[in-house]
């Protein structure tokens, strides 16, 4: 339920190679997962069911990187007020359709910067502004603050743009359709990765 092919192409132009994880068997060998999601929620989890992985993606962020995109982000939460489906959990908080913005249309579509609010391995503090491309019509609320790495304005709003917690985290923009601020950021996951993929104090 996701773009898959423009994440590869995103990842060869970085030249790394991607493997396609459809069953648990398809673990084998991964050192980090990416979560990419269009559609709803309530028919990806059912999706994520389906092929066994939910248990190994609950537990995957305790000690590998996991990196949602777009709806991949909003399954990382335990629920949604799209469907009824419980989501996978990993980030504590709920998920809701955004506000009804006076000139503003849902879904929202199309480029908006980002405001860094917690440090993350994809942003910089003092990186320049950063604008990247949105299309959703819901947006998570995580439980705790801190791990709202980013917000975008939403008329007069600001949403959850990326979360981060320990070695999971998500970016409800998409980064492989974002230019050159989206391959920045995907190319900083992998060298965070390559670090070992430290969890930020």
């Amino acid at each position: 339920m996701g773009n898959l092919h423009s994440v590869v192409k995103a990842f060869e132009r970085l030249d790394r190679t991607l493997q396609t994880v459809r069953s648990p068997q398809d673990l084998e060998g991964c050192d980090a997962l990416i979560l990419p999601g269009v559609g709803a929620f309530d028919p990806a989890m059912a999706r994520l069911e389906a092929t066994g992985l939910v248990p190994f993606l609950q537990t995957w962020g305790n000690d590998r990187p996991l990196l949602g995109i777009c709806l991949g982000l909003q399954l990382l939460f335990q629920s949604s007020s799209e469907g009824s489906r419980s989501g996978l959990g990993l980030i504590p908080g709920h998920v809701e359709r955004l506000p009804e913005q006076t000139g503003e249309r849902i879904p929202h579509m199309g480029w908006a910067p980002l405001s860094i609010k917690h440090p993350s391995p994809l942003l910089n503090e003092d990186d320049p502004l950063q604008w990247v491309y949105f299309v959703h019509s819901y947006a998570a609320q995580p439980s705790q603050t801190n791990a709202i790495a980013a917000t975008a304005p939403f008329g007069s709003s600001a949403v959850t743009a990326m979360v981060w917690s320990g070695r999971v985290g998500a970016c409800q923009f998409h980064p492989e359709k974002s230019s050159d601020a989206g391959s920045l950021m995907l190319q900083r996951w992998l060298d965070w990765i390559d670090r070992g993929a430290p969890v930020l104090s």
